[in-house]
Parts: C-alpha cells; structure tokens; sequence
C-alpha cells in the first residue's frame, strides 16, 4: 500500500479541512491525514497553536474541532417536522450567543414517535455551519416533563395551574440565579415528596410586563427565532419582474384591516357586473399576497414556516411565520406599491351565487390602507371616505347580495366572541373588552369565504392535491350532552344528529332561548367539532359548504401557501409550484400543521387569561357578577362576560352544606339547604385571588340563606 504523500497546508485549508470533518481529532489523526512527520509534524503543530490562539478552533486535551461544532452524540430538544416526516430539533444544552443550528432527525428506533417539546438522545453529523442531520436513538424526556417556574424562597414554582408543588433546585442551576426570575425546568415523572427539577435554560422575569406571553410560548414550545439561512434568504428577496404576469396596478385595490395591523395579505375591488344578463350582480377582485413566489417547496425559508405552520398572536407581540422582510415587506401589500399577487377574479349575482371565477397571477397596487372602523363609519353614511369614487358602496352592495347566499345555505351563526387586550407603551393593562364585530368586517370575510371555495373547486377540477380545511359533524355523543341539555330549557333538536347547520339555528333564535342565549350559545359551540386541515374533503358544516380551502392568508398560514402552490402548478403559472414530493405528503403536513394551530390557539388563550388576570389584580375583595360555565365535583367554572375572565369557585367556598354532584345532569345539590347549581345560573361572587402568573382567578360566592324544601 502506497504511502500518504505529505502535504503542508496553509492556515486556511487546515481550516476548511476541520471545518469538512465535523468532529473532533487528535493531532495525531490530523497529522496522518495530511502524511506529516518529522518537521512536518512540527509545523502543523505550529499552525494548530496559531488558529487555537486566533479563537478559531476548540482545544480538549489532545483533540481539537472547529469552534460551534457539536459532539456527536447530543441532547436535541425537538421543535418540529417537516414534510417528509423528518423531526427538525435544536440543541438542548446552547450557551452561545449566536442562534443554534438545525438538527434534521429520523426517528425509526424510536416507538412512539416523539413530538414537539420532547428530549432525545441522538447521533448526528455536520452538513455545514447551520445545519445538521443524524438519528434520534432514544427519548430523554417528554414534552409534558418540562414546566416553566419562577424562582421564589429557593425554589421552583410553577407557572402552570396544574402543577400544585414547589420544586427543589439540583445542581444544574445557574449561581447567579435572582427571586422572581423565569426558568424552563425538566421535572420528574414520578414526583416524590420533595421533587427535584433539573434547569434547562432561564427565559426572564417574572416582573416583566411582556412576561405573560413569555410564558406562554416557552410553556406551548413555540420556536421564537429563525433559522440564519432562512433570514438570509428573505433578505435578499426581490420583487419579481412583471414578465407574464397579468397588470393590474390600474385596478384600485384597497386593504381593509384592523388599526393595529402591520403586514397586509389581502386587497379587494368590486363593481357591478355589466353583463345584462347578470342584472344587480357584481364582478370582484380579491388579491392576495403572492408568497409562494418568495417561499420556495424545500428552501430554509419554507422549513422555518412549516416548522411554525402559522403565526401566533399575543397582545403585546407577534410570533410571524415568516421574517418581517417579507411579512412586513415583500408580501405586504401596501400602499402605492407594486407588489405581486394571487388574484381571484370572481362574478356573482344579486343573490350572491357563484357565477364564475379564475384565478391570476397578477402584478397590484393598492391605493389605499384603510380600517375597519372608518370603512363602517362610510357604510353607515356618517364618513365618506374621499378618493375612491364609489367603491366603498359597491364592496357595501357585494356584501349584502353574498349575505343573502349566506342565509339561504343557512351557516351556523354563533357569537362567540373575542377579548381585546388594550395596552400601553409599558406593556401594562389599560383595559379589557370585548372586540366589536362590524358589517366591515363581516363584508370582508365573506369576500375570503368566496375566494376559498373558489380555490377548493378549482383545484377540484384540475384533480390536484387540495389542502382542504374541513369541519365534520357534531358526534352522536356530544349530540347526546346537548340534548340533555337544552331538555331543562324545554328545548329539543329535531333528531339525534344535526343534519344540517339551520338545526342549531333554530335552537339558538328560538323564543324560549333568548333568555338564556349566552349560555346557550356556549354549549352549542362546545358541541362542535374543532376544524382541521386534511386532503381529504368532508366539507365545511358550519359554513355549510360542500368544498372550502384556506386560499387568503399566505403571510400567516402555511396550509393557504400550499393551496397557492397547487393553483400555480395546476394552472401553469409559473414558478414556486407545488412539488410532488410535497403532493406525496400532504397527509403528514395536514396533520402537523393542525397542530401548530391548535399549540398556537392554546398559547394565545393562556397569554390572555394572564393578562386578564393582571388586570384584576388589584380588585380582589371586589364583588363580580359571573356566571357559571362548568359543574365539577370539586366546584364551579364561572366567567365574567363583561371581561371575557375565566375563575373557579372550589367546593371549599360553598360552605355551610354537603354538595352532592349530578354527572348526567351536571348539578351540584345541597343535601341540607336543596339548593342547586348548574350551567348558565348568575351569582354574586367576590374575587379572592387573581395570580397574573398563572392566570388564575378564584371567587367565593355570595349567597342568601335558604331553607331546605320538606320532601
């Protein structure tokens, strides 16, 4: 066997050699690689010291690796999957300053499979400087091990109404470590009667302001930073060229949103339809922000959206889905700017039917950014809003001719509404209210609803992959509940299952319900069926549609960029279309990207009840008018309506008698006084303890003396 010629390298091919090995080595491996010896040795042993000094490479005893490498064998906290159903991780243990690389996993040892916010032990290897790819051999700990507490008299305490404890600290904690600071803890499985927790990393304050949401997205494990690679990618976006676009920077778009919105993905345009033979009808343009263009199938910028699968909203921040050069930039469309689009162009009649639609890859300029609040104010006549000729009237007429289709499908028409957080610049509570709901806002989800169906047939005829949001029917067993339920009002469904949307409408504006509507109202939207993502269609029940898919929100949904893909590949578009190893996979991305939006949802509500509970803080002692929500053996769920707040009142505070509870008819009864509470019964309670860490509320309740009923 020939002898390894020997090569002397400079200081930057030595490094670039270390940099390709993606491991430690020994002086002795180096040297054998490039055939030193003797003086040779000599020499590279010079030039290991020169690189070493210069803070380039990492020195352990005898072995050396380029600074930043990762061992081998590592601890990687899962954060996602991708597409093709590999899991995506960071680094567990990441104390440097600069983000930490991505670790791309297959999890075939592993049964089950692990999931987001778990720990594995994996053996990886280095592609390049950013990115990583090995095997997950086995869990370390799960995602509901790990809890996030705040430092208080030595010890951990969580931040989580679930876990009652305090926790002792072992010896992973910092020194340093301050009361009041917020921590990511590991606990154990099986807590004993002094539990430990073993620390993971410190995430802030327990004093900030902004700490609520904090909480919330370390507790839901929510990624917060983007990959380098992926950030690059949007920084060197460019607007595309017209080339065979459709122009229609002529047509006077206008985005419609709220006062606080900073990236705008939708810009509409209506006039009447001059067809004589569409008499009263209308012709739209619904223009959408053409992200596809700039998130390519398999890029950076694509897995850091997959990974999230939506933006999350908090009151005081947004977690985007994509980097604010584009949410913010590219794919916003604002005003007076050229700026590439997916449009739906779409005819309807006076009664709101679907004539015909097509949909464009266009070039836009929105003329105007325009709120909610003016855009009603001009609906109502009280403020007309100047240059833009008639269109505020048209899109007014659009929206009255699509609300008649609306009611003759007969879409479930539930209140359900929506706290508003209101801070300022501290990021203190100033108020809480519940969000108003406009004609203008209702006219423009209409005009998304249009473009989604839309979208969904589209796809439908072309025999694509379609990334449909579907929402089933209530279950028999859930039917079973309200039925029960709306017994005690003297109410009843026709039949045991609701065939159709109208039924619950029926209940709902009943004479006999309106005394109770809020209560009402609720159960029958607990009844429901959560809406997810699939790519096989059941429908929409609630918007009574046979097809529907999210086509209008790109900037903030990852399933509307996959629809956007499929109608480019589909109607031969352009670039940025769907690939078919996306197409292949799309039950793996429905799945994953319905649970970013349920982690997402669960984040948000939890940021808000802590929020809530700030606000209340300082008005414990107070007495609150609440109703009762839910009936457990150990007390009652209530809730202020005025506030959107959800409290507790244990069985403890219901003293003076022995409460019996009814499981079938959700009741609580006093075996001494007789008296009963259930769902949907007004109290006086005051508010004891409002803990803005936990978002806990908890009231004792006011009663009047009652004498017991002789049998």
């Amino acid at each position: 066997m020939a002898k390894k010629a020997t090569h002397l390298p400079t200081q930057d091919e030595l490094i670039a050699f270390l940099n390709d090995q993606g491991k430690e080595m020994s002086k002795r491996e180096i040297a054998r690689s490039f055939g030193a010896k003797g003086e040779a040795r000599e020499y590279l042993k010079h030039l290991l010291k020169e690189i070493e000094n210069q803070g380039l490479v990492e020195r352990r005893g005898r072995h050396f690796k380029m600074q930043g490498l990762l061992p081998d064998r590592i601890a990687v906290e899962i954060t996602g999957q991708v597409s093709d159903g590999s899991l995506v991780g960071r680094p567990l243990h990441w104390k440097q300053e600069e983000e930490p690389p991505q670790i791309l996993l297959t999890a075939e040892k592993m049964k089950p499979q692990p999931k987001v916010g778990d720990v594995v032990q994996a053996k990886i290897h280095r592609l390049n400087q950013h990115l990583y790819e090995g095997e997950a051999l086995k869990q370390l700990s799960s995602a509901d091990n790990k809890m996030v507490g705040v430092l208080f008299d030595g010890r951990i305490v969580s931040v989580d109404r679930r876990f009652k404890e305090a926790f002792l600290m072992d010896n992973t904690f910092p020194k340093d470590l301050k009361a009041g600071d917020l921590v990511l803890v590991e606990i154990p499985e099986r807590r004993t009667a002094h539990p430990v927790a073993r620390f993971i990393e410190k995430i802030g304050k327990s004093t900030d302001a902004h700490a609520a949401s904090l909480i919330s997205i370390f507790a839901h494990h929510l990624p917060i930073a983007f990959t380098k690679a992926g950030l690059e990618e949007a920084k060197k976006a460019k607007l595309p060229p017209l080339g065979k676009r459709t122009d229609l920077r002529a047509i006077p778009f206008v985005t419609i949103d709220g006062k606080d919105a900073r990236d705008f993905d939708d810009a509409v345009f209506a006039e009447p339809d001059m067809d004589d033979k569409n008499k009263g009808g209308w012709h739209i343009y619904v223009a959408i922000a053409d992200v596809a263009w700039f998130v390519r199938s398999g890029d950076a910028l694509d897995k850091d959206a997959f990974l999230r699968g939506n933006s999350t909203y908090f009151p005081d921040r947004v977690l985007p889905m994509l980097p604010e050069e584009l949410s913010n930039g590219l794919c916003s469309l604002n005003p007076n700017q050229d700026r590439p689009a997916m449009v739906c162009e779409v005819w309807i009649d006076k009664l709101g039917r679907k004539l015909k639609s097509r949909f464009l890859r266009a070039m836009i300029k929105s003329k105007a950014r325009l709120n909610y609040d003016e855009v009603e104010a001009d609906f109502k006549g009280k403020t007309k809003i100047a240059g833009l000729g008639d269109l505020i009237d048209n899109l007014k007429g659009t929206y009255q001719s699509l609300l008649k289709a609306r009611q003759t499908r007969g879409v479930l028409e539930l209140d359900v509404p929506e706290r508003q957080v209101i801070l300022n610049d501290k990021g203190q509570v100033l108020e809480i209210k519940l969000r108003e709901r406009f004609d203008s806002h209702k006219m423009i989800e209409e005009l998304m609803i249009l473009s989604n169906v839309a979208a969904a047939e589209t796809l439908e005829k072309l025999k694509l992959p379609t990334m449909y949001r579907v929402h089933d029917r209530p279950s028999e067993e859930k039917m079973g509940i309200l039925q029960r339920f709306l017994k005690g009002f003297g109410l009843s469904l026709k039949g045991k299952t609701a065939t159709k949307p109208q039924d619950f409408n029926d209940i709902l504006y009943s004479k006999k319900a309106l005394a109770s509507s809020v209560v009402i109202n609720e159960m029958v939207l607990r009844t429901q069926a959560q809406a997810e993502y699939s790519p096989e269609n059941i429908g929409h029940f609630g918007l009574a549609l046979d097809k529907y898919a999210h086509f209008t929100s790109p900037i903030r949904r990852y399933a509307d960029i996959l629809v956007h893909r499929a109608l480019i590949a589909g109607l031969k578009l352009g670039e940025g279309g769907l690939s078919d190893d996306e197409a292949k996979a799309f039950d793996k991305m429905a799945e994953h990207i319905s649970a970013t939006e349920r982690q997402s949802a669960a984040a948000e509500q939890d940021a808000v009840d802590r929020y809530v509970a700030a606000f209340l803080a300082n008005r414990t002692g107070e007495l609150f008018e609440v109703r009762i929500s839910s009936v457990t053996r150990f007390g009652l769920f209530v809730s202020i309506d005025e506030y959107g707040a959800d409290g507790l009142i244990p069985i403890s505070a219901l003293a003076g008698d022995y409460y019996i509870y009814d499981e079938n008819n959700e009741t609580l009864r006093g075996t001494g006084s007789g008296r009963i509470f259930e769902r949907g019964q007004v109290l006086d309670a005051i508010l004891k303890e409002a803990v803005p860490l936990t978002g806990g509320l908890l009231f004792s309740p006011v009663l009047k003396r009652r004498k017991a009923k002789r049998k």
